[in-house]
């Protein structure tokens, strides 16, 4: 096998199981370069005779790894944890991962709840697809225990799985009316698309100042979005709708372009049931440059945000 010449078409097959594994980008990219190592020192003591199955295998398993010391440096992360992004700006051939539900943001907080080997499970067969007898050489489990941990995985998940299904022609439509009312500073307009029980969590990792706390209520959540912007400059930040993970959000930058932050939604029956906003630099910057959050809210102002 042509290690160089099959890695472009690889590569998206093993970051799609790392980023679903983990749900960070940065991390999955350091997955991926270490399996490519691998694969590279496996051709070295012979022929690849399945690549695809070679990749998978080891992806997963190195994923495994990672999700493992993740879960411990998770547990002092400063604030709730939010997975990565993936914008549709992102040219990266790579990251063309399947824009499918199950990979939204809010399907990748859901599977925070799974082991890394039900995770692992889950990932290789509701997304990749693979049978049982390819996963349990991949897991190191017998088919039938296979079989066990994605029932157990399934039914860890049931409770929420609803949102997993993303009704995106809905998902637009709210979006784009709460942003025209967060765009006019108009709290009704806000308020009128938010469900009363809706739960808004940030995630600012101790690098840029954010709730600590998720915040339930629409009105405690409207209340709240709107003291942001009064302390923001006029027109210093624009914010746009755009695809995140393949489904409408909104992503929002300053005036040289820069990434502040991703807010992402989960609509249902109409009205915004959850809000994550992710504020933390460090998971931005695979987007582009980072804007500097600070220096806007020191420069705060009663006025509201750009129109654009």
């Amino acid at each position: 096998m042509d290690l160089a010449g099959e890695a472009p078409r690889l590569r998206p097959l093993m970051f799609s199981i790392a980023y679903r594994m983990l749900g960070s980008v940065t991390d999955a990219e350091d997955v991926v370069q270490s399996a490519m190592l691998k694969m590279h020192e496996r051709m070295g003591a012979g022929d690849i005779e399945r690549p695809d199955a070679f990749a998978s295998t080891v992806t997963t398993r190195l994923a495994i790894d990672a999700l493992r010391a993740a879960r411990r440096s998770r547990e002092v992360y400063v604030g709730p944890w939010l997975p990565e992004p993936l914008t549709a700006d992102d040219q990266d051939p790579a990251h063309r991962v399947e824009r499918t539900d199950a990979v939204s943001l809010a399907a990748l907080r859901l599977m925070e709840r799974l082991g890394p080997t039900e995770r692992a499970v889950f990932v290789l067969r509701e997304s990749v697809g693979l049978d049982f007898d390819e996963i349990a050489a991949i897991v190191a489990k017998e088919p039938a225990a296979v079989r066990q941990v994605l029932h157990r995985a399934r039914k860890r998940l049931a409770a929420d799985r609803a949102r997993f299904t993303i009704d995106r022609a809905e998902t637009e439509r709210v979006v784009e009316q709460f942003l025209s009312a967060l765009r006019r500073g108009d709290v009704r307009g806000i308020l009128a698309v938010l469900a009363p029980d809706v739960v808004f969590t940030a995630d600012g990792g101790g690098r840029v100042p954010a709730i600590q706390k998720p915040i339930q209520g629409a009105e405690r959540v409207a209340r709240f979005l709107m003291g942001l912007l009064r302390r923001v400059d006029a027109g210093e930040v624009i914010f746009r709708l755009e695809d995140v993970n393949g489904f409408p959000s909104v992503h929002y930058r300053d005036r040289a372009r820069a990434s502040l932050g991703v807010l992402t939604v989960v609509v249902a029956g109409g009205v915004i049931v959850e809000m994550d906003n992710l504020l933390n630099p460090d998971k931005l910057r695979h987007l582009g440059a980072v804007g500097d959050q600070d220096a806007l809210l020191r420069a705060g102002s009663d006025a509201a945000v750009s129109p654009e």
